[in-house]
């Protein structure tokens, strides 16, 4: 399934991959597409839904990022 977020903070190609790779490493989240022409925009293929309270709190340990649920 893909599920559409609003992530906050990301200001450049350091900050995507560094979101990219942190939230890639959990087992059940396949692929993570972000868009910086999109101010944050992300797309997250995921094999089940994830709490989004639970992916700010993963987000929270590597910078000042905002996750929000657009889907």
């Amino acid at each position: 399934m893909k599920l559409k977020y609003q992530i906050d903070g990301i200001s450049c190609g350091g900050c995507i991959s560094k979101v990219k790779k942190t939230l890639e490493s959990h087992p059940l989240i396949e692929e993570v597409e972000i868009s910086l022409n999109f101010l944050g925009a992300t797309v997250i293929k995921m094999k089940d839904k994830i709490d989004t309270n639970y992916l700010q709190e993963v987000l929270s340990k590597v910078g000042n990022y905002t996750i929000s649920d657009k889907s």
